[in-house]
């Protein structure tokens, strides 16, 4: 989205009536300010002498997070001079390897998918990253995360912006007038999931059509079912393929979703039945919220990006997010992603701007715009307006997190963002757990 996927990314489909305050030390962006020696472009000297210079970036990330992305590294581009050209498209994870097969690769590009970069990679398209991105990454993100961009001991790129996906999205006023409490264990949020059905209400509701990338919202609950019945370790030997796809413990955990996502009583709010999921749009599914029309939505921290406009997102709000619970309460292992700065070319000024991504000074000049997650060390935790991101960054920067990425991002492409999205769709039109499971074990190559 996974921001994102990124699924974060992924998940941005907003209105452009943002009004994006300035925040650089100039107004130009092709070459330097006239303040471009000033004190507010002190900490950006270690990137000059690249003046006029111009670096492409390819993402998913658009719409209003493109002019938030842009605002972003304003400053940057002010005091240093390079013009930064960011192209969103909703068909990144598509058109990427087209692109980068046809010779018109850009220079850096967002990979969401752990599983994507080591096809590039092993490829030789992919540059390395230079020394100094390298030592600013280890400066600022814990080994943990960079072994997700790393292959065969040659680190490709920081990570940029994150996302906690282990999060159910409720309404604290409607649990207040319903006297419904936040569930603390997985059997707490069936019982109470009964209760909300027995009241009247749908309490779940679900959307899992994203365009070409459809499915990857139920790829999300299965993977944060295997963190809570396998364990963090047998759930590293599924996404490597240490054990087959179709085990036994995955389809234990699969199961477990059914007993929401394919539970008639409990889906789908304000669409439908169950087969509504596959085509509702994960942008939508959890609108019906706001309308007392569902009560219950498990979705990452970026959906706080989705809420209609002049939505409170607060624990006293219109809306608000709780801890995707586990089976023991001892354990609370967290599923998350985000995407990687990797470069397809090693032009000095490509390698100054994929440095500064990997920055203290990136992380807390985008953080300040609002609606964003990193596990940037170097972020200060203040610097995060959203109640909802906040929680999510003090959880990434916990020492004591149990943390995984993403699942189908970590598996080669052709698994991860084919047939186990595609695997996801069929078994909620119907298609039944061995059968779905089978396929997919079928095409891991």
């Amino acid at each position: 989205m996974a921001f994102a996927r990124s699924r974060q990314a992924l998940a941005i489909a907003g209105v452009l009536g943002l009004a994006l305050g300035a925040t650089a030390c100039g107004t130009g962006n092709d070459k330097k300010s006239d303040k471009a020696g000033s004190a507010e472009c002190a900490a950006y000297e270690k990137y000059s002498g690249h003046d006029g210079k111009k670096v492409t970036i390819y993402s998913s990330i658009r719409d209003v997070e493109d002019e938030r992305l842009k605002q972003s590294w304003k400053e940057f581009e002010d005091c240093t001079g390079i013009k930064i050209d960011h192209e969103g498209s909703g068909e990144f994870e598509a058109q990427l390897p087209v692109r980068v097969d046809g010779g018109n690769a850009p220079d850096l590009a967002f990979i969401p998918q752990p599983g994507l970069l080591k096809r590039f990679a092993d490829a030789g398209k992919l540059k390395p990253a230079s020394a100094d991105t390298k030592a600013m990454a280890e400066a600022n993100y814990s080994p943990d995360w960079l072994k997700y961009s790393t292959v065969d001991g040659k680190f490709y790129g920081a990570p940029l912006g994150s996302n906690v996906k282990s999060f159910v999205w409720y309404s604290p006023k409607m649990f207040q007038e319903k006297g419904w409490q936040v569930p603390q264990t997985w059997d707490d949020l069936i019982k109470l999931s009964d209760q909300i059905a027995a009241s009247g209400t749908k309490p779940w509701c679900a959307g899992i059509e994203s365009g070409d990338a459809t499915g990857w919202p139920a790829t999300d609950w299965l993977e944060d079912l295997m963190l809570r019945t396998a364990g963090p370790e047998v759930y590293d030997q599924w996404t490597t393929h240490g054990i087959p796809f179709n085990d036994p413990k995955v389809a234990e955990a699969l199961d477990k979703v059914g007993t929401i996502l394919k539970n008639e009583k409990y889906v789908n709010g304000g669409f439908g039945g169950v087969k509504s999921i596959a085509t509702t749009s994960f942008q939508e599914a959890g609108t019906p919220i706001t309308s007392g029309k569902c009560a219950l939505h498990r979705q990452a921290s970026f959906y706080a990006n989705q809420w209609p406009e002049g939505t409170k997102v607060a624990e006293d709000g219109d809306v608000f997010a709780f801890y995707f619970p586990g089976i023991d309460p001892a354990q609370k292992p967290v599923l998350g992603g985000g995407e990687f700065v990797t470069a397809f070319a090693d032009r000095p000024e490509v390698q100054a701007v994929q440095t500064y991504l990997a920055s203290g000074e990136y992380a807390n000049s985008r953080a300040k715009i609002g609606d964003w997650v990193s596990a940037n060390k170097k972020l200060d935790i203040n610097n995060v307006p959203n109640p909802v991101d906040k929680l999510s960054v003090g959880i990434l920067q916990d020492p004591k997190t149990v943390f995984r990425f993403d699942g189908s991002d970590l598996m080669p492409a052709a698994v991860g963002t084919g047939t186990f999205w595609k695997g996801m769709v069929a078994w909620i039109n119907g298609k039944d757990t061995k059968t779905v499971l089978n396929d997919i074990e079928g095409s891991w190559k």
